[in-house]
């Protein structure tokens, strides 16, 4: 799942919960559990990734010049989001070399 289609996601559910606090008087309530729900969004996107995804870095990495960039900046630690870069990045690469 790409960090755009999960950003939508959240901010539609945000939106939903907001109006669901409204309609049922418990705004405060709502809008801490929003906060929360955020705060736990970011903290996925920039906690460390496992193990198997340095293995998967090793495997990515020295096919493709701009991704090795990435894999780079992103050392020693890589979060979440990084990875998802890192991947996309491949990707797209993998892709372009498909269509030749």
């Amino acid at each position: 799942m790409s960090l755009s289609i999960f950003l939508i996601i959240a901010i539609v559910l945000s939106v939903a919960f907001h109006f669901l606090g409204v309609y049922t008087g418990a705004k405060k309530t709502v809008w801490l559990m929003i906060v929360i729900f955020w705060a736990g969004s970011f903290s996925l996107a920039t906690s460390e990734v496992k193990p198997l995804g340095y293995k998967e870095i090793e495997k990515i990495k020295g096919v493709y010049s701009d991704t090795d960039k990435l894999i780079e900046e992103a050392m020693p630690e890589v979060s979440v989001y990084e990875m998802i870069t890192i991947k996309k990045s491949f990707n797209t690469n993998k892709s372009k070399d498909e269509k030749k």
